[in-house]
């Protein structure tokens, strides 16, 4: 990125063309004023949940698009557009950031032949962004990014009538885009009652009223730096892979303990580290292969308490035996077929790996892979074809849009939660034929419940239920159901709205931040209250999520 200094910028008013080069420096101003907002747009989330990441994903696709033109001498927007569009589509993640990456194709596709654009040629590209963006959601919703875009549009094409000034057009194509979010409560429901504007329509008015206020001259938070895209780790699994050692788990009961070299050594010794504490106590967690190290350790700085070691290898053999599968499944059948998936959490990537999937990327809430990090993986695995479960509903679009970049046959089987996707692999032949799989699974995974119990971010009202900032609340297929003083309380109840009675098996995935004896004792409450039914606890290593439920 460059040190140019956008707030010192010339007033470009009268404006009547705009290049390449002139439009580097719109989107460079966009971006920066995107990233200044972006905490701003992250709140403005539907659910008090710890998922409200539009402003990060909308910033990480504007960076990838960036980095395609940053350094690029061109003055042809038709292939300045074309270079970002590129960019944006391969970096889009998120719902936000594939809708943002499809209005960029429309609109460097209308551009491709300019050397520059004038008032019209920038009236038909706002349609045509506004046009592929629809085009692009299979159910588009109102009171979205998508009206945004569209009202963006329409005042563009008015405005290119009356005036031949880009500034003068860009103004009520600003005012536009702020009096259509303005709407978007009373055009859907769940916003009004949330009482917030949609966070993607938003993101579009400040990324517009970035590239406004640098054409007037007006600081564009030049400061604004690169946010560190998080590297999502893709895994590609050998079958019978082993290594899955032990959760270990402990309290430190000490004086002037250091809670931050504490953590570092903890960090060095294994996985899914976990150190939090004051200079008296320090709650530690991680994964390691020889339980006595961290443990030895911890010895060495006070007293141990409530130590806990658990054998993953002997949890997941279990978790297979229980349903009858075999311990080294392999992912490469006669149809060659690869599977891959998307989760986040040490414990939960294991029980996928269990399953046979070929590669794992590290993803899902609060952390959506980017659409080349998808495509990537497909691409990698010598599978002819390749079944992909995103297991996160915000991860559906950029898994569609990877498959259809894919030169490879690939099915996206539009997994919204962890569950599903389990459910959806619990059903899979991998010597069986590709579009059975895909029927199949696709029809196994609609037969599980998922619920997952969190802390709110905020206070709210949702589907008539009222949240504090700070409560236990429960999701029922990402539905808000219930609120409670204590985890266990809402996992109850949240079970009693999933009718859990009227099901056969359990299964409680716990998070980073609960002990394994903390989810025994849970499970052994759960185990009075619904007798009848098999009652499972696997290690999830989520993080924000203190269990994640599935009812089947």
């Amino acid at each position: 990125m460059t040190d140019e200094n956008l707030s010192a910028a010339t007033r470009l008013s009268p404006r009547l063309t705009t290049d390449g080069q002139g439009f580097k420096r719109l989107f460079r101003a966009a971006l920066a004023w995107l990233q200044h907002h972006q905490t701003a747009i992250n709140v403005l989330n539907v659910y008090p949940v710890p998922d409200g990441d539009t402003g990060t994903n909308m910033v990480l696709t504007m960076q990838s698009a960036w980095a395609e033109i940053e350094d690029s001498p061109e003055r042809n927007v038709g292939q300045v557009t074309h270079q970002m569009a590129h960019g944006a589509l391969m970096g889009a993640r998120g719902n936000s950031g594939v809708i943002l990456s499809q209005i960029w194709r429309g609109f460097a596709r209308s551009l491709d032949d300019k050397d520059d654009y004038c008032a019209q040629d920038l009236a038909a590209a706002c349609r045509e962004a506004s046009a592929t963006a629809y085009k692009g959601v299979v159910k588009p919703v109102e009171g979205t990014i998508l009206t945004v875009a569209r009202a963006v549009a329409d005042s563009a094409t008015r405005q290119a009538e009356e005036t031949e000034d880009l500034v003068h057009m860009l103004e009520h194509m600003v005012f536009a885009a702020h009096e259509a979010v303005v709407l978007t409560p009373s055009l859907l429901p769940v916003l009004r009652e949330a009482g917030v504007v949609d966070a993607g329509g938003q993101g579009l008015f400040i990324i517009l009223e970035g590239m406004l206020r640098y054409m007037r001259g007006e600081p564009v938070a030049e400061d604004a730096r690169l946010i560190a895209a998080v590297d999502l780790v893709t895994t590609e699994l050998q079958p019978g892979e082993a290594g899955y050692g032990y959760d270990v788990q402990f309290l430190i009961v000490g004086q002037e303990l250091d809670v931050d070299t504490i953590r570092q050594k903890i960090i060095e010794m294994g996985e899914c580290p976990l150190v939090v504490g004051d200079p008296t106590t320090a709650k530690v967690h991680v994964h390691v292969p020889d339980p006595g190290v961290p443990i030895s350790y911890g010895a060495s700085l006070g007293s141990l308490r409530d130590v806990v070691v658990e054998d993953m290898q002997a949890q997941y053999q279990d978790f297979i035996v229980e349903r009858d599968l075999p311990l080294s499944p392999s992912p490469q059948s006669p149809q060659d077929i690869g599977v891959v998936v998307v989760v986040l959490g040490d414990g939960l990537a294991r029980v996928f790996q269990s399953l046979g999937v070929s590669s794992i990327v590290r993803g899902g809430q609060t952390m959506n892979p980017s659409t080349q990090a998808l495509l990537e993986a497909i691409e990698n695995l010598s599978a002819e074809r390749v079944i992909l479960l995103p297991n996160n509903s915000n991860v559906i679009m950029a898994a569609e849009q990877a498959g259809a970049l894919s030169s490879k046959p690939v099915a996206v089987i539009p997994s919204r939660s962890i569950p599903q996707g389990i459910a959806a692999l619990l059903a899979i032949n991998y010597q069986g034929d590709f579009k059975t799989n895909v029927a199949t699974m696709t029809s196994a995974m609609e037969e599980v419940e998922t619920g997952e119990v969190t802390t709110a971010t905020r206070s709210a009202t949702i589907n008539g239920v009222q949240v504090a900032d700070g409560q236990i609340i429960g999701l029922h297929n990402d539905e808000l159901k219930v609120t409670g003083a204590t985890v266990e309380e809402v996992v109850q109840a949240l079970l009693r709205e999933m009718n859990a009675a009227q099901h056969e098996i359990i299964t409680l995935y716990y998070g980073e931040a609960v002990s394994g004896s903390d989810a025994s004792a849970l499970a052994d409450l759960l185990r009075q209250d619904w007798p009848d039914q098999e009652v499972e606890v696997v290690t999830g290593g989520q993080s924000h999520y203190h269990y994640i439920l599935s009812v089947e």
